[in-house]
């Protein structure tokens, strides 16, 4: 009597549900499938409320401007943008470690290497042509030599403050840092400075010319690149601990995931954090108007190369190499493209990056925690841009004649200075100053483009943000063998991440007590089911 309740209840459950006779009553629990303009509103129902928040922010702005309101009536209303900037920055560095780690951990060494050389190689490319087209769209809308300064050109002292080896020399010592724990919150510069003597200055000196010495200082910020670079040699040499490892790698990619779900939480506070942010910029802007009107060749030249190269260039890169239609891509990106333009840094959109590559474009993981937060730190293609627009600008504004020496060094400048360049707002600015004493040009014109800078910085924002994008998809296409190859390794018994588990294990029988319930019971209620059979 037993053993016949047994087969019928094995019966009963290899029916399943949908075999337990006609339904009488229709299924209420069932999803609705909503078609047409309902459909697209729901599956983009977060791109359309940052959207609005964007729309909300510049009416805003604009509308509170003929008030003139006072500092405290600012700061509030930039309050909420501040908070949400904070909130962004806060899961940056977790994010960065936890995804490298993880990601590294998951491929092999070689293969690590393969995606390295190629990560770069893209981002070493798209900046050197960012920076020849910022050249070229300078030199074709040429609006003659116009003096915007109101006083004459000053003298200044020290035009050599800093060189493009200070830059290139920095960025060695960022990666090499001697301290990890100063690296989360401190990085190396060069800064010239006036040696220390013993004795004091005679009556003699005139003080018209300065002897200066490097000194290498801390400033304030997170030393990306050495935290990239300690968590990709450790990632893969983590991988290669076997089951040693399991335990670290596992816990890492639980960091990563619980940051996403902290990044899903917070990014439906983006439409009140983005029009605080840009209703704040706006109002804090000295005249509007007359700014854009003397400046509005130099924004709309920037504006042409940063769109020139997003809705073309990058286009062409996606369709030659994946043969598939790029604009679905571009389309996908849109959110994060909002957040990078929102909060003029691409590292602050790093956790909506990562949230729309991995979730509708399904790039594969290893890739995206591998290339994004490499590419935040190097690849930045819209500054790359800027720098050579601006430098040109400046040129023409002191009546330079630019040779092909000077467009030469301007154009390799400009490339160096971008990849030096930190993922926070308007640091291109300060790598302005370097291009310029390339060209031996006058730096101290570069105040006048801060009027505009908060505009121009988020145009080209959605560059950077974009090039690292394309460089994740181009990457996993060029790697596709390599990761067949280590996804047929992991067949092999394994770990969950891919790691391989001890043979002898498995051939002594030693099995998970969740995985021998599963089997354990197959096998019970076959073994049942065929004695019943033979009985019957």
């Amino acid at each position: 009597m037993e053993k016949s309740e047994r087969f019928s209840e094995y019966l009963f459950v290899k029916m399943g549900p949908g075999d337990r006779g006609p339904k009488t009553t229709e299924d209420r629990t069932a999803a609705v499938d909503h078609t047409g303009v309902k459909k697209w509103f729901i599956d983009n129902t977060l791109l359309v409320i940052t959207l609005a928040g964007v729309m909300i922010g510049i009416s805003v702005g604009f509308g509170l401007r003929p008030y003139h309101l006072g500092p405290d009536a600012l700061m509030i209303i930039s309050y909420p943008g501040e908070l949400f900037m904070r909130l962004l920055k806060l899961m940056i560095l977790p994010l960065i470690i936890a995804s490298l780690i993880a990601g590294s951990a998951s491929l092999n060494a070689r293969m690590s290497g393969k995606i390295a050389v190629r990560t770069l190689l893209y981002f070493i490319l798209t900046s050197m042509f960012n920076a020849f087209l910022g050249i070229l769209l300078a030199m074709l809308i040429h609006p003659g030599q116009p003096d915007l300064r109101e006083d004459s050109i000053a003298a200044f002292e020290n035009k050599r403050d800093h060189s493009i080896l200070d830059s290139l020399l920095d960025i060695g010592r960022n990666i090499f840092p001697d301290n990890i724990v100063q690296a989360a919150f401190q990085q190396a510069h060069t800064v010239y400075t006036e040696p220390k003597t013993i004795f004091p200055k005679s009556a003699n000196d005139s003080g018209n010319y300065r002897i200066l010495v490097r000194d290498i200082r801390y400033r304030a910020g997170t030393n990306t690149l050495g935290l990239v670079f300690f968590c990709l040699v450790f990632g893969s040499l983590l991988g290669t601990l076997g089951p040693k490892g399991k335990v670290v790698i596992d816990f890492f990619q639980a960091i990563f995931e619980v940051i996403m779900k902290m990044v899903t939480g917070v990014m439906w506070f983006t439409p009140i954090g983005v029009s605080s942010v840009i209703a704040g910029k706006i109002l804090g802007v000295n005249n509007v108007a007359q700014v854009m009107s003397q400046l509005a060749w130099f924004i709309a030249t920037v504006t042409v190369g940063v769109f020139l190269y997003q809705l073309i260039v990058m286009q062409l890169i996606y369709f030659l190499f994946l043969r598939r239609n790029p604009y679905k891509f571009y389309w996908g990106l849109s959110q994060a493209m909002l957040t990078a333009s929102a909060t003029a840094s691409t590292a602050a959109a790093l956790p909506v990056t990562f949230r729309a590559m991995e979730g509708p474009l399904r790039i594969d993981p290893r890739i995206t925690r591998f290339v994004l937060p490499i590419g935040c730190n190097i690849n930045m293609d819209g500054t790359a841009l800027f720098l050579s627009v601006a430098s040109v600008f400046v040129c023409q504004m002191n009546s330079m004649r630019l040779g092909f020496a000077q467009l030469t060094a301007i154009f390799l400048t400009s490339t160096a200075a971008s990849v030096s360049s930190a993922s926070v707002p308007s640091a291109a600015m300060v790598l302005l100053l370097v291009v310029l004493a390339a060209v031996d040009a006058p730096t101290h014109d570069v105040s006048l483009l801060f009027a505009v800078d908060w505009l121009v910085d988020r145009i080209r924002t959605t560059n950077n943000m974009l090039g690292d994008c394309y460089a994740a998809a181009v990457v996993e296409h060029m790697s596709k063998n390599e990761l067949m190859a280590c996804d047929a390794a992991s067949m092999e018994p394994s770990l969950p991440n891919g790691l391989p588990t001890s043979n002898t294990e498995v051939e002594i029988g030693i099995i998970t007590p969740g995985k021998k319930s599963i089997a354990s019971d197959d096998v019970i209620v076959d073994m049942h089911l065929h004695n019943n059979t033979n009985r019957i």
